[in-house]
């Protein structure tokens, strides 16, 4: 049914039987970009994730992984050894996201004051 249809069609991505609106969900939230980018240096255990994630609570944090794991954007690994852990590390295909992420992340940094601003004035406006 999808095969027909150009993924760049504009009407079939704001459809809402597109594949990717699930896919752009499960990765685009705040959690898996924050994730991702912690990853994007070298492997890390939960905990070491957990620690870098100021405010991620164990839960969302196991939910994330699994999510990214199953999307095939990180891989998880168990490290045998006195004390049993897991790694995470991205995949070829989570490392393909450094480019879109680092640029929105960048955007996002740069245009904080901006934003900022705008969400005063509009405040302003609404309170009087």
């Amino acid at each position: 049914m999808f095969e027909d249809t150009a993924v760049f069609d504009n009407y079939f991505v704001f459809r809402s039987d597109c594949p990717s609106r699930v896919i752009i969900d499960q990765i685009a939230d705040k959690w898996s970009m924050m994730v991702l980018a912690v990853l994007l240096g070298e492997p890390h255990r939960f905990n070491a994730i957990k620690r870098r994630l100021d405010g991620v609570t164990q839960r969302v944090l196991t939910h994330t992984l699994r999510k990214l794991e199953r999307n095939g954007l990180i891989s998880r690994t168990i490290i045998n050894g006195r004390v049993l852990g897991v790694e995470y590390a991205l995949t070829p295909l989570g490392r393909s996201l450094n480019g879109p992420f680092t640029s929105l992340l960048k955007w996002t940094t740069e245009s904080m004051s901006a934003i900022r601003e705008q969400q005063e004035a509009y405040d302003a406006r609404i309170e009087s």
